[in-house]
This record gives C-alpha cells, sequence and structure tokens, in this order.
C-alpha cells in the first residue's frame, strides 16, 4: 500500500539531522551519485570506497529504460518499484538522497520518488562533503533484506518530447533551462557528440550552479533562490518545467523551486540530448 501519512517531510535535510538521525531504523540512505560520462569517473566504485554509514548506491543509469537510447530516461513502474525493493526500501521509509559531490544528482534521486509516489523523500544539503565536516565515513558493500515497494506514478512531474513541443504553441508552462549560459546560446560545444546546439524556443535560463553557495555547496537560502527565478524571467505561481543536458540538473531547479514554495515543477526527462539530437525540434 502507498503510504497515506499527512506528515511533512522536509525536502532539505542537514548532515546535522542526518547524524541524529542515522541509526533511525525508518531513515534510508541513497547514494545517487553520477558524473558525466566525459569525466571517466565510477561513481559506484567511489561509493565502495566512500559513503555514508548504512547508505545504499542508487544508479541512476540502472535504475532507468535501459532499452531507450537516451540516458537514464525513467523506468517503468515495474521496474522502478523491483529496483528500490531491491534496494530494502520500504513505502514507510524517510529517504534520505546525497551525492557526492553536493551539488549532483541527489535532487534527481529526489524528484524520481516522488515521480512514483513517494513523497517522504529528502536530499542531504551539502551531500557527502558537509557530511565529512562532522562524522566519518564507511566503505564497502552491505547487503539488504529485500523488501516491498510500492508505487504510483504521477504524470504531472514528469513532460515528454511531444509534450515540450507543443507547449511552445500553447506556452501552457515556462521551460527553465539549468545547462551553461554559452550552452543555452548555443556559443559553448555541447559534451554529447551529435546534438546541435542552442535552446528550447521560448525557454528561460538558469544555470543550476547559480542555485548554490559556491564555497559550501550549500543550497542559497530561500530569498536568494526567489531573487534568482525572478531575474531569471520566472513566474513562480505559473507551470514550469525544468531541463538541462539529460534530466539530471534539471531536478536541481525543481528541489530549488520546490523549497520556494512551486511544489508541482515538472522535468523534461529527455532534455536538450533528445531534443538537440532531433532533426525536427526547432531551436533558437
Amino acid at each position: 500500500m502507498i503510504s497515506t501519512s499527512t506528515h511533512i517531510t522536509p525536502p532539505l535535510v542537514t548532515a546535522g539531522w542526518l547524524k541524529n538521525k542515522i541509526d533511525d531504523v525508518n531513515i534510508r540512505i541513497v547514494d545517487g551519485s553520477w558524473h558525466l560520462p566525459t569525466l571517466r569517473r565510477d561513481p559506484k566504485q567511489e561509493f565502495i570506497e566512500k559513503h555514508i554509514p548504512r547508505s545504499v548506491f542508487f544508479d541512476i543509469d540502472k535504475i532507468a529504460d535501459t532499452s531507450s537510447s537516451l540516458p537514464h530516461m525513467v523506468p517503468s513502474e515495474s521496474e522502478f518499484a523491483d529496483n528500490v525493493s531491491a534496494l530494502g526500501i520500504k513505502n514507510s521509509d524517510h529517504v534520505v538522497a546525497y551525492d557526492c559531490t553536493g551539488v549532483g544528482s541527489a535532487a534527481r534521486v529526489w524528484w524520481m520518488f516522488r515521480l512514483y509516489g513517494h513523497e517522504q523523500v529528502s536530499v542531504l544539503d551539502g551531500g557527502l562533503p558537509a557530511w565529512e565536516k562532522i562524522r566519518g565515513v564507511a566503505s564497502g558493500t552491505e547487503s539488504r533484506q529485500r523488501s516491498t515497494f510500492a508505487v504510483k506514478f504521477n504524470p504531472n512531474l514528469i513532460r515528454t518530447l511531444n509534450q515540450i513541443r507543443a507547449n511552445i504553441q500553447t506556452k501552457t508552462a515556462q521551460v527553465l533551462d539549468a545547462r551553461s549560459r554559452g550552452r543555452f546560446e548555443g556559443t559553448e560545444q555541447e559534451p554529447r557528440e551529435g546534438l546541435k546546439s542552442g535552446r528550447i524556443p521560448k525557454s528561460f535560463n538558469l544555470p543550476f550552479l547559480k542555485a548554490y553557495n559556491p564555497e559550501t555547496k550549500l543550497l542559497l537560502p530561500v530569498e536568494k533562490l526567489s531573487k534568482l527565478f525572478a531575474e531569471a524571467g520566472i513566474d513562480p505561481r505559473a507551470p514550469i518545467v525544468t531541463s538541462c543536458g539529460s534530466g539530471v540538473t534539471a531536478c536541481n531547479l525543481a528541489l530549488a523551486l520546490y523549497l520556494t514554495g512551486n511544489t508541482a515543477v515538472a522535468v523534461y526527462d529527455g532534455s536538450w540530448t533528445e531534443w538537440g539530437g532531433q532533426n525536427d525540434t526547432p531551436v533558437e
């Protein structure tokens, strides 16, 4: 059964909060680290070498639609349920996601759990670096007893290519691109080969790293986040869809918008890897 608890789970928790909750049996910690292929890093091996105690590795490249030619597209409901059950996570658990940089892919894990109906999920602010400042790490892997995790897909939190194509005409939602300014304007080369340069017509831009303190890797306070979105031309009261290179960093902006009060932000899953790889998609 899907949990129907009315308890409001905070979208963001601190390392200090997690330190106090680390032994709580209902807290399930997942490392959702991911890196661009061009960086040639192995996040699963890095997890084995160093991770927050009691955590398991959430592989966004494998907990995905592996039949798609696009990277880490969301899996079917049954595939997500099966993979999360294998991690020993239950519907009654509070999931805390983190990544090894603090400004990376943990928000993608947060969004995926919400997409499949699990609202008891938070992101560790500052990720592994914030944790290491107050407590030690573990190594190796731990076996987990399989659980039964039920899902309920929420189509309001995701957008497809055809929906984004239609939105250019209807202007139903604001499309906010999390890529760098150079990639958005087409003056910077895309990290993936074979993609067009530019942006989705009528879209807005806010490079996702601007939502973080560059020194601490913590998300900015709500008032500063709100100012950033306003400066980017975004109306927080209107529908918003976030996009990026492949649907990962877009989730960081979805998380930041959630903190400012917009809890219904959708993510364009295929993002620029899909849009920029099509012959018939318009670009600016």
